[in-house]
């Protein structure tokens, strides 16, 4: 009886690792193992962002990536109207963040963004060469004849040109002095041709302006005197990682990125 006891438990044992060993069984684990292995794998995600934000950015990627190392960031500034454009045309983008309030509406009406929220505020604000020995003390100076050329965005595709514009337009300068402007492709270059002296003055963001030691601030335009100057942000709805997505346009409304840019001069809105 013992023998046949014996006889039956090592069967019973026989057919319980057989049965570990099944087709079905290593599917699982290969299924396990390829999806341990695909949580791993590095996403890369491709920003569309207003060039002002170029600084505040390249520190939040670093806090960004270290937290999650397995989500690379991969920017694209340039003009907000510009960037609309690249994404209507089809250029690969997970995320849009403009410095315009039109040129992100303009993709939420053709229903390319799926989620999204204005995000930052900014200022306008007159800017001259560190050096400069010409006297401005507020827009309506630049209409004087010791100003020669004065730099702006392209008001079509660049916000802050298009709040210049705006403003000038607002102080009855605009004809006056539009024979003198220069236009830039971005905010950032209307505050190169100031550095180096190439103009002498330029229409930047006053968050463009503090990153400058070649540059002083000369006026700032009443927020009346232009339309307000929000950021939203959004994951565009072709986005081939949204759950990647979703992780870094959470990441820009928390703390750390908040502080970021407030330390870059920018206004956090309220969630």
């Amino acid at each position: 009886m013992r023998k046949i006891f014996i006889v039956l438990l090592s069967l019973w044992m026989f057919i319980l690792i057989a049965a570990g060993c099944s087709p079905d069984s290593e599917s699982s684990e290969k299924q396990a193992d390829a999806k341990t292995k695909n949580n791993r794998e590095s996403v890369t995600l491709t920003i569309s962002a207003a060039a002002s934000l170029k600084d505040a950015l390249d520190d939040i990627q670093k806090s960004f990536e270290k937290a999650h190392p397995n989500v690379k960031l991969k920017f694209n500034f340039g003009g907000s109207g510009d960037l609309q454009k690249q994404i209507e045309q089809g250029a690969p983008a997970d995320l849009f963040i403009s410095a315009s309030r039109e040129n992100y509406d303009q993709l939420a009406k053709k229903g390319l963004i799926k989620e999204g929220k204005s995000l930052l505020a900014n200022s306008l604000v007159l800017i001259t060469p560190a050096d400069s020995k010409v006297s401005i003390k507020n827009f309506k100076n630049l209409k004087n004849k010791d100003i020669h050329k004065i730099a702006i965005g392209i008001p079509q595709t660049v916000p802050a040109g298009e709040y210049a514009k705006e403003t000038l337009q607002h102080l009855n300068i605009w004809k006056a002095i539009q024979p003198k402007t220069v236009m830039a492709k971005d905010v950032r270059q209307v505050l190169s041709y100031v550095e180096t002296g190439n103009v002498d003055a330029g229409i930047v963001y006053k968050t463009d302006a503090l990153t400058s030691k070649k540059v002083k601030m000369d006026a700032t335009a009443n927020h009346s005197d232009h339309s307000a100057i929000f950021y939203p942000a959004g994951i565009i709805k072709d986005t081939k990682h949204p759950k990647a997505a979703k992780t870094f346009y959470d990441a820009l409304q928390a703390g750390q990125s908040q502080k970021i840019f407030k330390k870059y001069g920018f206004i956090v809105l309220s969630k």
